[in-house]
């Protein structure tokens, strides 16, 4: 299939759209990229291409063949566009503990993340701000002594991690907690990460991404 036949469904302050986006640049696809403003409403073609969960991301590949959520998205352009850099690690035993830190940020890290920026009560943002400043002590002993978390080059757990990596600085910038002054290892790797090539035309920016958090707390 040609390049031209590939479309990302996503949302700009997504992190879960802004992995699926890495991904292709990492494998130099090109793609056309259709916007969603889920906070006003989902277009009939989102609804069309993911019935079940009706979110994006959604990554449309030829004959309007839907694939969707982000992680199974990110393992899909790896496997279909093989002869770029390889995203997952090429070890069966790798790929495992890949998958299971990737589940542990969707799962338990990024929500409360989420929770600690949009959260109703004090007492549910101070909760949450706790389960935040745990997961930045484990993520930075995950990334010390190398470049990226998948070695010399970006990864699976970098698109992974990277994606949400911003809003701990809108944390930080709009609390003053200073999480990432504790985690000098993962500061270093956030700032590798976000200068690279396939990177840095996609994230969003701290600050709007700060405006948005503010607008998404309004409207819950």
């Amino acid at each position: 299939m040609s390049e031209g036949e590939v479309k990302v469904l996503g949302t700009w302050a997504s992190p879960f759209s802004t992995r699926v986006r890495i991904a292709l640049h990492l494998k130099s696809v090109n793609y056309e990229y259709l916007e969603e403003n889920f906070l006003e409403s989902k277009s009939q073609l989102l609804l069309d291409s993911n019935p079940v969960f009706k979110r994006i991301p959604v990554l449309i590949h030829g004959d309007n063949r839907p694939i969707c959520e982000s992680l199974i998205i990110v393992e899909y352009i790896d496997e279909v566009w093989s002869s770029g850099p390889s995203i997952l690690p090429c070890g069966a035993y790798e790929r495992a503990d890949a998958r299971f830190w990737a589940t542990y940020v969707d799962d338990k890290f990024f929500p409360a993340l989420k929770r600690a920026v949009v959260g109703r009560s004090e007492e549910t943002k101070r909760a949450s701000m706790a389960e935040v400043e745990e997961g930045v002590v484990v993520l930075e002993k995950l990334s010390k002594g190398k470049a990226f978390f998948g070695g010399d080059n970006i990864g699976y757990l970098d698109i992974v991690i990277g994606s949400v990596f911003e809003w701990i600085k809108v944390i930080d910038e709009c609390t003053e907690t200073q999480l990432l002054s504790q985690a000098p290892c993962l500061l270093e790797w956030g700032a590798r990460f976000s200068s690279h090539e396939a990177v840095k035309d996609v994230l969003p920016g701290v600050a709007k991404l700060a405006g948005f958090g503010l607008k998404l707390k309004a409207k819950i």
